[in-house]
């Protein structure tokens, strides 16, 4: 009689297949860079067979768009706390520091992982220039409404928005996309005084 070797098959809806493999991908992920995934070591990982995950990914590059797409959201729900918040000042950039972090402690290999697909895939360097503009874009218009306001002062707006922008996803990607992970409070705690004490210096 044959011998099955692996994980035992069964019948999955495509939804379950497809997060499967992303959650495989997630854990590979926390151990090596991008660069050093692999279908099948992947696939290893799964109750699915190799030829499985070009039923639901073109490729590597395809599947880290596919899980980032879901995790765009959830940075952007967090950072409503403070781009809707009725108040204004440190404290809600507090709550909202918190939570984007919070993202990046479950998430973080996954969002540098899409850093490095971008250096080397076009499609994939689009979406993360996209994803990025988005939270630009949005405190731009935040800053500009509390300039408008008078509770900020002294700072232009998209400058100063591109500049914390692009500093929170590096700085966040060095220090929770890639074991050693830093402590998350020291982490919260150091962006939030840069962005507390450029908008509104306290």
């Amino acid at each position: 009689m044959p011998v099955s070797h692996g994980r035992p098959r069964r019948r999955r809806s495509p939804e379950e297949a497809q997060r499967e493999i992303i959650d495989a991908a997630e854990a590979l992920l926390r151990e090596r860079p991008f660069r050093e995934l692999t279908v099948d070591e992947l696939m290893r990982r799964t109750g699915l067979s190799r030829p499985s995950f070009y039923v639901y990914f073109r490729d590597r590059y395809d599947l880290v768009l596919c899980i980032v797409r879901h995790l765009e959201a959830e940075l952007m729900e967090v950072s409503q706390i403070w781009y809707r918040s009725p108040e204004h000042g440190a404290a809600v950039i507090e709550a909202s520091v918190r939570g984007v972090v919070g993202v990046y402690e479950r998430h973080g290999p996954v969002l540098s992982a899409l850093a490095d697909a971008a250096a080397d895939d076009p499609g994939v360097e689009e979406v993360y220039r996209g994803l990025v503009r988005v939270f630009v874009d949005a405190t731009a218009d935040h800053i500009e409404r509390e300039l408008q306001a008078g509770t900020i002062s002294g700072v232009e707006a998209r400058p100063t928005a591109e500049a914390l922008i692009h500093m929170n996803e590096r700085y966040l990607a060095v220090q929770l996309g890639r074991e050693p992970f830093a402590d998350p409070e020291a982490v919260i705690r150091t962006v939030h005084t840069i962005w507390a004490r450029t908008l509104y210096g306290c």
